[in-house]
């Protein structure tokens, strides 16, 4: 939710003046800080690991366990797109802290990251299991389904982008309101909380971004096993 607020400022193009919102700006500065950091650690990678190599590697290796144990597959082809959300969406959630409207507290914003995972899953689904076998999940166990799962699909993406929109926008308004009655002391607490909060609501989209990956796969393989079966 943009809040009716006016551009920062336009840049002018060819097909007419492309507003940039708070949001958008915002939303360069966490993808920015993103690559410089991770553009620091790899100059930084080395044989014998330091402390801050210690501790990617740990995160990597964190969601490749839950990766494998959620799809139980190879995690490799899974970890770009399931890390690049949890990075984002949890750098995002912490900008708050400096004073900064959180991007993921905008609707486009959540909106654009549940198109991705609306997008990934045929796109793992086609690729691990072929075109024809991944589009007959639509119409099993009858054609009739088809519209039904399609519903599904997409009442499932605006449920991912709601969760996130709704959590951290109203975790924003209570912070506010909290520093608007008690200026410094109490708002304390609930800045803490809202850390854990922006933590786990980033784990919870990558989980289900996961789990929905993990569903096509397997509901086709099961399919599968079930045809050579017979």
């Amino acid at each position: 939710m943009t809040g009716g607020l006016p551009p920062l400022f336009e840049i002018p193009t060819p097909f007419g003046p492309f507003p940039v919102t708070h949001t958008l700006w915002v939303t360069w500065g966490v993808m920015a800080e993103i690559l410089l950091v991770s553009a620091l650690i790899s100059l930084r990678l080395r044989k014998q690991p330091g402390r801050v190599q210690h501790i990617v590697e740990a995160m990597v290796g964190w969601l490749e366990d839950e990766i494998r144990g959620i799809i139980r597959r190879d995690p490799g082809p899974f970890i770009p797109l399931v890390a690049a959300l949890f990075i984002f969406i949890l750098t995002a959630n912490l900008v708050s802290f400096v004073g900064i409207r959180p991007p993921t507290s905008d609707i486009t914003t959540t909106a654009a990251l549940a198109l991705v995972v609306f997008l990934a899953v045929p796109y793992y689904g086609i690729s691990l299991t072929g075109t024809g076998t991944y589009l007959k999940t639509y119409v099993q166990p009858f054609w009739l389904l088809l519209p039904l799962n399609i519903i599904s699909e997409l009442s499932r993406t605006l449920a991912l982008a709601v969760r996130l929109f709704g959590n951290v926008f109203s975790g924003e308004i209570l912070v506010g309101v909290m520093f608007s009655l008690v200026p410094f002391f109490l708002p304390l607490p609930l800045m803490f909380l809202s850390l854990i909060a922006g933590t786990v609501q980033a784990y919870i989209f990558a989980i289900l971004t996961m789990v929905y990956i993990g569903g096509a796969v397997k509901v086709v393989e099961k399919r599968q096993a079930k045809e050579e079966a017979k």
